[in-house]
């Protein structure tokens, strides 16, 4: 019944999702299809949807002739006039086709193309849907395992959680429940495909957005986030409100906060540092528990020393060398840990080295060490420019004592045995030279 197609193509288009008229468009695709199968004619065919009367119409298009020669494409004039009155010799008149006589192949298409057509919009409705969640956290239901990748049930969809975005001191069964962060969601001809992960750092962030409401309202805010999954994470903090301290509103009452996401990621420890814009500040803060005494930066290369009290040397660093790698990771710099006596000794013998640059004593060493250089390799390595500027010196000046400090560097890079004492510096040249 007319009536009853229409009320089924108002209730597939609700229960689905699917737009009424991509249904009907879908059907009139169908019906022509079939029609086409039907008549095998080499006359135009169209197809129609009355809305009014639930129903579509099938019109085959004939030119009107006075003598017909194709009778599949022109239709006689007498035969037209009664079809339509108004019609003339030349029009393309159409005829309205019985649509009931359709065989079963053609059902049979026409059904097809309606079951593929229907697919390809519940999927494209799916990829809409899940498209702008990309970077949220999502629920599913283990369903299977495929090649070592999970396999998760969202409901709508599938989503696969690959192995390499598995926390490794994680397992799971079919039937467990599991949260996961959307990493990307792409349109495929299979459908769309959602990968999730539990290792990328921003599930870290996902997390403490779900737990922590000022950082969700925007009040604290996650700048950095340092991970070895199943392990470790560093989160670097701030906050926009001097009333609210950041590290306080992610731990929580009693470490309710943090505690729900150590739970969530299986035990994770996780430490929680004040961020600070200034760079040797916060690797500091990102070096805890371990107290740091000095920080020597090298912003060419983007390197800090960090000199740490003896006993504090292997807290600094970690077990296997965590702690400094994953402070690394969070500030962005190289960090080089050395305890206070491996420092004072550096010290004691790159003063050395400056006394030992032909030309240079006391004075002149002592005021190179003030400026910065505290080693001849790091006169060698310094511009003449650098050198001018730092010990007010002029530009010969600057070049002779460059080229000692090479000489120096290389005269113990050829006798790598031999002590600072035997350097090529001549004994007459361990006086003081007062001009430079």
């Amino acid at each position: 019944m007319p009536s009853e197609l229409k009320r089924i193509i108002e209730q597939v288009s609700k229960d689905k999702r699917i737009d009424k008229q991509l249904l009907i468009n879908t059907l009139k695709e169908a019906i022509l299809n079939a029609a086409r199968k039907k008549f095998r004619s080499q006359q135009e065919i169209e197809v129609s949807y009355n809305d009014q009367e639930g129903e579509f119409e099938v019109f085959e298009f004939k030119e009107v002739v006075e003598n017909v020669t194709n009778p599949e494409t022109q239709v006689v004039y007498e035969e037209a006039k009664k079809l339509d009155p108004e019609c003339e010799l030349g029009d393309s008149l159409g005829i309205k086709k019985d649509t009931s006589t359709f065989g079963r192949i053609a059902a049979q298409t026409a059904k097809q193309v309606i079951i593929q057509r229907m697919k390809d919009a519940e999927r494209d409705i799916i990829f809409e849907d899940y498209k702008d969640r990309k970077g949220e956290i999502i629920n599913g239901i283990l369903q299977r395992f495929d090649k070592g990748d999970i396999i998760v049930n969202l409901g709508r969809t599938e989503a696969v959680l690959p192995i390499q975005e598995q926390n490794p001191k994680e397992s799971y069964r079919s039937g467990d429940r599991i949260r996961a962060y959307v990493l990307d969601v792409k349109k495929i001809s299979r459908g769309p495909q959602v990968t999730l992960s539990r290792t990328h750092p921003n599930f870290i962030v996902a997390l403490f957005e779900n737990e922590v409401p000022e950082i969700a309202m925007g009040t604290v805010k996650i700048h950095a986030v340092a991970r070895e999954p199943g392990s470790r994470t560093k989160i670097a903090v701030s906050s926009r409100d001097s009333d609210i301290d950041p590290v306080g509103a992610c731990v929580g009452m009693r470490g309710a906060r943090v505690q729900n996401v150590v739970q969530e990621l299986r035990g994770e420890k996780i430490d929680i540092i004040p961020y600070h814009p200034d760079q040797a500040k916060f690797i500091c803060n990102s070096l805890a528990p371990a107290e740091v005494v000095r920080v020597i930066i090298d912003e060419a290369n983007k390197t800090m020393e960090v000199i740490v009290p003896d006993e504090q040397l292997s807290l600094a660093i970690g077990k296997m060398g965590q702690n400094v790698r994953l402070a690394s990771k969070l500030c962005g710099w190289r960090i080089d840990v050395k305890n206070e006596s491996q420092y004072n000794t550096l010290l004691k013998e790159g003063y050395k080295s400056l006394l030992q640059i032909s030309g240079v004593g006391a004075v002149t060493a002592e005021a190179l060490y003030r400026t910065g250089f505290a080693s001849a390799q790091e006169v060698a390595e310094a511009s003449q420019e650098e050198l001018m500027e730092a010990m007010g010196i002029s530009e010969k000046k600057a070049a002779t004592l460059k080229e000692a400090a090479k000489n120096y560097q290389t005269f113990l890079e050829t006798n790598p045995q031999e002590s600072q004492e035997a350097s090529p510096k001549k004994e007459s040249e361990k006086t003081e030279q007062e001009n430079l």
